[in-house]
C-alpha cells in the first residue's frame, strides 16, 4: 500500500477526480495521509513498535529514547550482551540506596520513569559507548507518494476513511457535516 493508492481511493470518495479542477492537490492529500498515520498512534500504538539499538548517555542513570519515540515498551538487553531485567525503582531505593552513585559499568537492570513515557533509568550507570536493545513506539517518518506504508494492507480502508474525514472537514459545507463525521466514526471504529 502506498500513499498514491490511498489518494486514488480518496479522490473517488470525495468526487475529486478531474485533474484540471482538483479541489485538493496531491501534495495536500499526501499531507493528510501522513497526518492520519500519525493520528493512528494513540489508538493503535502496537502498529508502530520498533526494536532498535539505542545509545545511552554515559555515567548517568537517567536515559531517554531517541527523537521520534512515543513510548517505551521494554529494554531487552545490552547490545551484543546480556539480557536486562526490569525492576521497581522504589524497591531498589529501599534495598540498595546507593545504586545511583555506584561506578559506571554494564547495565543489568532498568526501570520505567512514571512521569516520562520515553524516559527510563538503568543500573549500574552505563559506561561510554554502551547501547541497549529497546522496543518502543516510534512515530514514522513522512511518506512520499510512492513509498510503501509500513502497515498491513488491512489498514488501507482505515487510512482512506481518515483522509476523507480531513478533506470533508475542510470543505465545511453544512450539507457535508454528517459525511465528515461518518468517515471520522468509521476511522475511529476500525482502529478500536
Amino acid at each position: 500500500m502506498t500513499p498514491a493508492e490511498v489518494i486514488t481511493q480518496v479522490r473517488r470518495l470525495i468526487q475529486d477526480e478531474t485533474a484540471a479542477t482538483y479541489r485538493y492537490s496531491d501534495t495536500m492529500l499526501l499531507g493528510f495521509v501522513n497526518q492520519v498515520i500519525k493520528r493512528m498512534i494513540p489508538y493503535r500504538p502496537d502498529l508502530f513498535v520498533v526494536e532498535e539499538n539505542v545509545a545511552t548517555t554515559a555515567s548517568t542513570v537517567t536515559q531517554t529514547l531517541p527523537t521520534g519515540a512515543v513510548r517505551l515498551i521494554e529494554i531487552l538487553a545490552v547490545t551484543n550482551g546480556d539480557a536486562m531485567q526490569e525492576v521497581n525503582r522504589e524497591t531498589l531505593d529501599q534495598m540498595y540506596p546507593g545504586w545511583r552513585s555506584e561506578a559506571a559499568g554494564t547495565p543489568q537492570n532498568w526501570m520505567r520513569d512514571p512521569r516520562n513515557p520515553t524516559g527510563y533509568m538503568v543500573w549500574p550507570r552505563p559506561s561510554a559507548n554502551t547501547t541497549l536493545v529497546a522496543q518502543y513506539v516510534k512515530t514514522p517518518s513522512d511518506y512520499a507518494s510512492g513509498d510503501t506504508i509500513a502497515l498491513p494492507n488491512a489498514y488501507l480502508p482505515v487510512i482512506v476513511d481518515g483522509v476523507v474525514f480531513l478533506a470533508e472537514s475542510i470543505d465545511a459545507e453544512h450539507v457535508n457535516n454528517g459525511r465528515a463525521k461518518f468517515f471520522y466514526d468509521s476511522f475511529v471504529g476500525a482502529l478500536g
